[in-house]
């Protein structure tokens, strides 16, 4: 078994090209899914593979 790939906000923030905040609000507001280890955010390699499908414009 492989251990997935976890990002931090900023991280995550910097692929998506949004700024932090706005990923941590995306998050807050579980448009994005991500978990809380302590203060911090972490988003799952396929997580963020499923937001960006899920918001891809045609």
């Amino acid at each position: 078994m492989t251990a997935e790939k976890l990002y931090t906000k900023n991280e995550a923030a910097a692929l998506l090209h949004v700024a932090p905040l706005t990923l941590e609000r995306w998050l807050r507001e579980g448009k994005i899914v991500g978990v809380k280890a302590g203060r911090k955010w972490c988003v799952a390699d396929s997580d963020l593979e499923k937001f960006i499908e899920k918001n891809r414009t045609r």
